[in-house]
């Protein structure tokens, strides 16, 4: 089980991205009382509510009805949501919201933290989010950037599985076992009402990676069925003292 004194970070670009990509890891972290804060760096409002826009919605009602169905999955995980508000198509790497992360990161201290890969032509906005993720974290570990404050240490990055996993070099090499916690991922997913279209997708996701997981289990999960998995792959390398 996850350690419940962990703090977790999660650094979705937009306001569907943690839920479909690491929904089940916010939720079993959760579970077990760990500290969990999603940091939504935008909305999705123009890029990714193309539902809402056919709707005939306007952009401001676009961006309420898009936080309320992330602070309603971020609930049902059992994470906090810390919106952004900082514009998509294109997210801007500005110097303010670079600033608003490191604070983030000082405030959390989070024992690891899971954001987007570091490509991904589809969509711009999920580098920018990987460049700000990573950078916020050298940053929050200098003692002379904003002097005064608690540094962070050295938390490892997780990056979630992509949309497209080929195109965006992603090769995983953590396989999540998140078959406990599924029912409250589909729930949350549900939640994002403006991308229906994605629900059984990220579903299907879930169940060839639970496959995959249970292949690749010393513990023969692949005798169990249903499992449900989420992919990551680290951005540094693991510290150990031993093979395991």
């Amino acid at each position: 089980m996850p350690d419940p004194a962990t703090s977790l970070l999660v650094v979705s670009a937009h306001a569907a991205d943690f839920v479909w990509r690491a929904g089940g890891a916010i939720a079993l972290y959760a579970q077990a009382g760990a500290r969990v804060t999603v940091a939504c760096l935008s909305y999705g409002e123009r890029g990714e509510s193309a539902r809402l826009w056919r709707a005939g919605k306007d952009l401001d009602e676009i961006r309420r009805i898009r936080h309320a169905e992330a602070e309603k999955a971020a609930g049902i995980l059992g994470a906090e949501l810390r919106a952004f508000d900082a514009g998509d198509y294109p997210l801007r790497e500005t110097d303010e919201l670079l600033d608003q992360l490191v604070q983030l990161y000082r405030e959390v201290q989070p024992a690891f933290v899971l954001t987007h890969t570091e490509r991904d032509p589809y969509n711009g906005d999920h580098a920018t989010a990987f460049r700000l993720a990573t950078t916020a974290r050298v940053l929050a570990q200098a003692p002379g950037v904003r002097p005064g404050e608690q540094v962070i240490g050295a938390p490892p990055v997780f990056c979630f599985e992509p949309h497209q996993t080929e195109v965006c070099d992603f090769r995983p090499d953590l396989l999540l076992d998140i078959t406990a916690v599924w029912e409250r991922k589909w729930q949350a997913m549900q939640a994002m009402v403006g991308q229906e279209h994605l629900w059984n997708y990220y579903a299907d996701v879930a169940a060839r990676r639970g496959v995959q997981l249970g292949r690749n289990s010393a513990a023969n999960l692949g005798q169990r069925t249903q499992t449900k998995g989420e992919a990551y792959q680290r951005v540094y390398p693991q510290v150990a003292h031993e093979f395991n």
